[in-house]
């Protein structure tokens, strides 16, 4: 019983937010790490990305039992009460956000809170059936984790911030069309309007490329504009570059679905490296007048 519950919070998801909101809190630390601050700003974007998941499972229960990936799901198969499911993420969610906003501040509980939203009553309410576009309003979502452990720390959304929005969402786009090029069956059988189903795989291919490049340049201005170093550059510059190349060797590979599979895997290793490089080249904070 338990590992259904579990199962439904997507424990992979949740994990993977981990990565990223742990980088954006130590890349705004600076070094200076509050670990009581730590702990409750990952613990409480844990609990409200789990519970968003939850809710998602509730939501696309009719559209799960179409697709083979997703048919054998404890909402589908009704092994878990839909109106349990429904209180077990409206607890965690409510207590995420409590620990967001009375053990970080309240800045960094409304970034969960509009991420949430966007995931929750945005995107899998209504545009993930109905518009080709989903997948740029959920990247929205997606990129929220690193910006909420920036703003724990910071109490102020500001250029860095908004860079790492900017960064992560741009990833959360190639990332999320190689998934669905390769899971392209199960959402033409959903009848959900990716872009591989509606435009098409070889047009998939060139936004992936292209938001590959565009991800490229804004994960080196994070050291361009003075927040991390030089051995993150290299590392961004790295391993950016390399997922470019592997994009773009779709040429030489007659397998689209070998092909995406192998960008969203390297997709992982990518945010795992960005996270982890700007947790430890960030820039030297610069003392101020008063505190030198």
């Amino acid at each position: 019983m338990f590992r259904r519950y579990l199962h439904l919070a997507k424990p992979g998801i949740v994990t993977g937010n981990l990565i990223t909101v742990t980088g954006g809190f130590l890349l705004a630390s600076r070094g200076d790490i509050d670990v009581l601050l730590l702990l409750a700003t990952i613990i409480g974007v844990s609990l409200v990305v789990a519970s968003g998941c939850v809710l998602n499972n509730i939501i696309d229960r009719d559209i799960d039992r179409l697709m083979a990936r997703t048919c054998n799901r404890s909402l589908v198969q009704g092994t878990v009460n839909v109106q349990v499911a429904l209180g077990y993420a409206v607890l965690m969610g409510l207590a995420g956000f409590a620990l967001l906003a009375f053990g970080a501040n309240l800045l960094a509980a409304g970034v969960a809170l509009i991420g949430f939203l966007i995931y929750v009553g945005v995107y899998s309410l209504w545009v993930k059936r109905h518009t080709v576009h989903g997948t740029v309003i959920g990247s929205l979502s997606g990129a929220s984790p690193p910006v909420i452990g920036y703003c724990a720390v910071t109490g102020r959304f500001d250029a860095g911030a908004l860079l790492l929005l900017v960064i992560f969402s741009l990833w959360q786009m190639p990332h999320s069309y190689a998934i669905a090029i390769f899971r392209y069956d199960d959402y033409a059988a959903a009848s959900i309007p990716v872009l591989p189903v509606r435009r098409g795989i070889a047009s998939t291919r060139r936004h992936i490329i292209g938001y590959i490049v565009a991800f490229i340049v804004a994960s080196l201005l994070l050291t361009l504009i003075g927040y991390t170093g030089y051995v993150y550059l290299v590392i961004a510059a790295l391993v950016g570059g390399y997922w470019l190349k592997l994009a773009l060797t779709y040429r030489d590979c007659s397998d689209d679905r070998a092909w995406a599979k192998r960008v969203f895997l390297y997709s992982i290793l990518v945010v795992t490296m960005l996270s982890v490089a700007m947790s430890v080249d960030f820039a030297p904070r610069v003392p101020t007048p008063a505190s030198a």
